[in-house]
C-alpha cells in the first residue's frame, strides 16, 4: 500500500500521439499539437496519488478520550476507472470509532483523495480508505461508503444514466455488531430513530 511513483511524461505523450493517430487524427493539426503535453500534466494531476506515500496521509493523529461515531460525510471525489481510463464521481462517507485516537477531518478526506488519485475500482478503492484508517488509528471500528457514477457505464457500454453505484469497508465493531452499524448506516443516510 505505502510506495510512490515517478511520472515519465515523455510515454504519455508519446501514447496520447498513437491514440491520436489511431484514430485517424494528426497530431500536428494546430488544435492537436499540444494535446500530448496537455494530457500528460493531466493525468500527473489525476493519478497524484500514486506519486505520495499513504503512510503521510493520516500522519497527525491526537490523543482523545473519545468514543462515540465520527463521521464525515458527502466528501466528494472523481477517479479513474482502471478498465476505461475514464472517469468516475462521487461522494464517499468516512466513520470510525475511536480507540484513544483520532485525526482532523481533512486527514479522512485526504485519505479518500489520496486512494481516489489512481488507477482504480470503486471496490478496492473502498477497502483501501478502510484499511488505512484502521491501521494507522486503530479504532474499534471502521466504516466507509462510496456512491460513485462511472461514465464507462453512463457514457459508453450500456448507456445506462443516473445509475449510482455503492459500496461498503466495515471493519472491527462497525462490521460485528448489527446496532453499531445501523447507527452508523442511519447517521450516514439520515435515518437515525
Amino acid at each position: 500500500m505505502d510506495s510512490a511513483h515517478e511520472f515519465d511524461r515523455e510515454k504519455i505523450r508519446e501514447g496520447v500521439k498513437l491514440i491520436l493517430e489511431g484514430v485517424g487524427e494528426d497530431p500536428g493539426r494546430e488544435g492537436l499539437i499540444n494535446t500530448p503535453d496537455r494530457v500528460a500534466r493531466m493525468y500527473e494531476e489525476l493519478f497524484s496519488g500514486m506519486s505520495e506515500l499513504s503512510s503521510e496521509v493520516l500522519d497527525t493523529v491526537f490523543h482523545e478520550d473519545y468514543d462515540e461515531v465520527v463521521l464525515l460525510k458527502d466528501i466528494e471525489f472523481s477517479s479513474v476507472c482502471e478498465h476505461h481510463l475514464m472517469p468516475f464521481t462521487g461522494k464517499a462517507h468516512v466513520a470510525y470509532l475511536p480507540d484513544g485516537k483520532i485525526v482532523g477531518l481533512s486527514k479522512l478526506a485526504r485519505a479518500v483523495e489520496h486512494f481516489a488519485r489512481r488507477p482504480q475500482v470503486q471496490e478496492r478503492l473502498t477497502a483501501q480508505i478502510a484499511d488505512l484508517i484502521s491501521k494507522t488509528l486503530e479504532p474499534k471500528g471502521v466504516a466507509v461508503v462510496l456512491e460513485a457514477t462511472h461514465t464507462c457505464m453512463t457514457m459508453r457500454g450500456v448507456k445506462k444514466p443516473g445509475s449510482v453505484m455503492t459500496t461498503s469497508a466495515m471493519r472491527g465493531l462497525i462490521r460485528e455488531n448489527l446496532a453499531t452499524r445501523n447507527e452508523v448506516l442511519g447517521l450516514i443516510f439520515g435515518k437515525v430513530k
